[in-house]
């Protein structure tokens, strides 16, 4: 008995993961049942505890994931040694190094949990298979790659024509439910400030309120 029930509670977990996934494709364009047990059958489970990397630099990226829980971060570091963050990730949000995923070469980046996380994976024959199999995802991902494109680009009209003080209002009203899950140091790398000049734009937006 008790097996059985332990055996339910699992795929309770396991529908509700990939409830959310659909609900996330959802955003982006319908599904039918049936393409979205399809698209979903390769996908596999994996818990990453904090301070974990699910990549590091120099390995070859073999996935693409969606994540159901947590919060990670990818970075590299510059020719300083520096942490250089690009993007973070939490619940509803994808993630890879999509140049190494995509052409089977060496990552720069790093992806490490900063709290701990579960992630949904897919690797990439799997979903070269899908684009055959299951016409609509690839318009699913054409569409993502779409939307990440113009995110990078405003990210980067951000970096080079707005002042540190715009950055950060930027971030953090554009991600508030992000700041207070990470550090300042993290949020200073994101932004590519330090960490004392964060804290002093911070000090003075508080007494602006």
């Amino acid at each position: 008995m008790f097996s059985g029930l332990w055996l339910i509670s699992i795929l309770s977990y396991l529908r509700a993961m990939f409830e959310l996934l659909r609900k996330n494709i959802e955003k982006h364009l319908a599904i039918s049942d049936s393409d979205f047990e399809r698209f979903t059958a390769p996908f596999y489970h994996r818990k990453i505890a904090k301070k974990q990397f699910l990549l590091r630099a120099g390995q070859i990226c073999k996935f693409e994931g969606f994540v159901i829980k947590g919060c990670l971060r990818v970075y590299y570091l510059d020719e300083q040694g520096q942490e250089r963050i690009l993007y973070f990730a939490i619940e509803d949000w994808w993630i890879t190094d999509i140049d190494s995923f995509t052409n089977n070469t060496p990552s720069i980046l790093n992806i490490e949990a900063l709290e701990d996380s579960e992630v949904l994976l897919i690797t990439q024959p799997y979903k070269e298979a899908l684009y055959e199999q299951v016409p609509v995802v690839e318009k699913l991902f054409r569409i993502m790659t779409q939307k990440t494109h113009v995110a990078l680009q405003r990210r980067m009209i951000s970096a080079l024509g707005k002042t540190a003080d715009e950055r950060y209002l930027e971030f953090i009203t554009k991600y508030p439910q992000l700041e207070q899950r990470l550090t300042q140091l993290q949020v200073a790398s994101y932004l590519g400030i330090s960490h004392e000049f964060l804290s002093k734009i911070r000090k003075k937006l508080a007494k602006q309120r």
